[in-house]
């Protein structure tokens, strides 16, 4: 079993910053793909990016793409997400998952998740 919790989502202006973290626990991760999904009122969960533990390897949707960096501290065991650059439109509850396997952006794939935690951004 895998046990993900979020931290740091609030409230910030248009252009600015929000850093999430995501600390898993449970077995080892050495295998493991951690991807950030979110989800806005109405709308179906979508992919925001991934990293995999083993070769470092990223992935971004094009919508955060060179606004949004993930990243991990493998002593931690934690993931993050730098959010840059924030607009009204990335206001969602973002989510944390986790999955064995290669990359894929479908949250069906991914069979351990976190609690979520609210971003919002005002305009």
């Amino acid at each position: 079993q895998v046990q993900l919790v979020e931290f740091g989502g609030g409230l910030v202006q248009a252009g600015g910053s929000l850093r999430l973290s995501c600390a898993a626990s449970g077995r080892t991760f050495s295998s493991y793909g951690m991807g950030w999904f979110r989800q806005a009122p109405g709308k179906e969960r979508e992919f925001v990016a991934a990293i995999y533990w083993s070769g470092g390897s990223t992935y971004y949707a094009d919508t955060v793409k060179g606004r949004f960096l993930i990243s991990k501290d493998n002593a931690k065991d934690t993931v993050y997400l730098q959010m840059n650059s924030l607009k009204p439109e990335d206001t969602a509850v973002y989510y944390c998952a986790a999955r064995f396997g290669v990359h894929t952006t479908f949250p069906d794939d991914f069979g351990f998740w976190g609690q979520g935690t609210q971003v919002t951004v005002s305009s």
